[in-house]
């Protein structure tokens, strides 16, 4: 890809639902916090690209921000299959083995009829490879921005996911000519 892309990687708003559940693409965002939206778009360029998971929650965020997002399947949260729209505890009762079993090794393991942190890695990889030279804007999934992070820094899929990334959070990436740099990861702003 020629020229350089310069990302602005936004986590959707909080999710409007019950707190500890693995949520549905269709779930919507709580976008009461409108100071705080109005002060992250003032952080983003404004002549730039913009693009979304296609959940409700980054759509809706993105829409908040002032943005037209294209939608982008490869940018949408982990598939988690059979356990989407349970609550973790629900999961661990339900589970048992299974469920200890994928938290031993979230990175590579999978969930019944899921996909493991890897497969979203290498999702997140071919959308980001699509995206052309300029400023972008992307409201996405906290394990989006985790697997973009572990792409720019050449990380393992295990150490990627130590990362803590907020609601309403930006994180800042460019690919250069000569690879990627990290501008910032999980910034508030206020």
């Amino acid at each position: 890809m020629e020229g350089e892309t310069f990302l602005w990687l936004i986590r959707h708003a909080p999710v409007d639902g019950v707190v500890g559940t693995i949520h549905a693409p269709d779930v919507p965002a709580d976008l009461s916090e409108r100071t705080q939206l109005e002060t992250l778009q003032k952080c983003l360029p404004r002549e730039a690209a913009s693009y979304a998971s296609p959940a409700r929650r980054t759509v809706e965020t993105a829409r908040a921000l002032g943005l037209d997002p294209a939608l982008v399947g490869e940018f949408s949260e982990q598939d988690f299959g059979a356990w989407t729209g349970l609550r973790h505890d629900e999961i661990a009762a339900a589970s048992g083995d299974v469920s200890a079993q994928f938290w031993s090794d979230p990175a590579r393991a999978r969930p019944p009829g899921g996909e493991s942190f890897e497969d979203q890695v290498a999702r997140v990889r071919i959308g980001l490879a699509r995206i052309g030279a300029g400023p972008a804007t992307l409201v996405v999934h906290s394990g989006t921005i985790r697997a973009a992070l572990c792409i720019a820094l050449d990380l393992t899929p295990q150490v990627a996911l130590r990362f803590v990334i907020d609601p309403l959070s930006l994180t800042r990436i460019d690919r250069l000519a000569t690879g990627w740099r990290v501008v910032g990861v999980n910034q508030r702003v206020a």
